[in-house]
């Protein structure tokens, strides 16, 4: 049975025949369920498979999307005189691929998963373009992958964009299993006081993506300030997002009725 990531490829031919390779793809399953294996099963931690790099997929695509129609330059445009479709390709791929070295361990995740990478790229790519341009696709894929992960930061458009992409998979539930697992901390208050992450285009030209959380209880801001905040900045692409976290609903929602150690 094949994943369905539902993508909006547009006019974008390339994109397109990379995602129906992708959907079929058995190993590319068995990584993203190995994945999920590692971060839930052995880690506690929240989902890491094909769910959170759907979102982080469709995600990326629309904040690179925004960018372009706001005149900033993809970095394979600028530097290897490519086109926009490839840096959307660039981006989905990053985020196809950028948890996928959890399956060996989360520390490191980022160089295992450029690693892993490589020969699975080779394969989707083959095809539809030729062997010199898929080069230099593994290229800002793989970067992309690596610079999602501190320490290292993104040198591109592309992989800022998949670094924020990440970042804002943060909607209520995503934390869930740690939490109820018995893991109360300020982050899990936090993570499940997200309700819903909007991305938009904004008015201003400086800055033309805007991210709007809407939280049930302030202790979200935690989540904003300390989490999202910093990945941000560090992926190249602060001048461009404008980040905007509201209560919403008439009272702030309760989160947990005790706290003792």
């Amino acid at each position: 049975m094949s994943l369905d990531f539902s993508l909006p490829c547009g006019n974008n031919e390339k994109l397109r025949s990379i995602i129906q390779k992708v959907e079929k793809d058995e190993k590319l399953k068995a990584v993203w369920k190995c994945s999920n294996v590692m971060a839930i099963e052995r880690l506690g931690y929240t989902d890491h498979g094909a769910t959170h790099v759907k979102i982080v997929a469709n995600s990326a695509l629309k904040i690179l999307r925004i960018l372009v129609k706001n005149n900033v330059v993809p970095s394979i445009v600028k530097d290897y005189a490519m086109t926009n479709e490839d840096a959307e390709a660039v981006v989905v791929l990053g985020a196809l691929f950028h948890d996928a070295g959890m399956i060996v361990a989360r520390e490191g995740h980022e160089l295992f998963g450029a690693a892993l990478a490589i020969r699975a790229l080779e394969e989707i790519l083959d095809g539809i373009y030729n062997s010199y341009d898929a080069t230099i696709m593994i290229s800002e894929v793989m970067h992309a992958v690596v610079s999602h992960e501190e320490p290292h930061r993104p040198l591109t458009v592309e992989a800022g964009v998949v670094k924020v992409a990440d970042a804002l998979d943060m909607e209520k539930g995503r934390a869930r299993l740690p939490f109820e697992a018995g893991k109360i901390d300020i982050h899990s208050v936090s993570a499940l006081s997200i309700e819903k992450v909007r991305i938009q285009e904004g008015n201003a030209p400086e800055k033309p993506v805007v991210v709007r959380v809407s939280m049930s209880n302030s202790a979200g801001i935690f989540q904003i300030d300390e989490l999202l905040k910093p990945r941000i900045k560090s992926s190249g692409l602060g001048r461009y997002i404008h980040v905007v976290a509201e209560v919403t609903g008439e009272e702030e929602k309760k989160i947990i009725k005790k706290f003792e150690f």
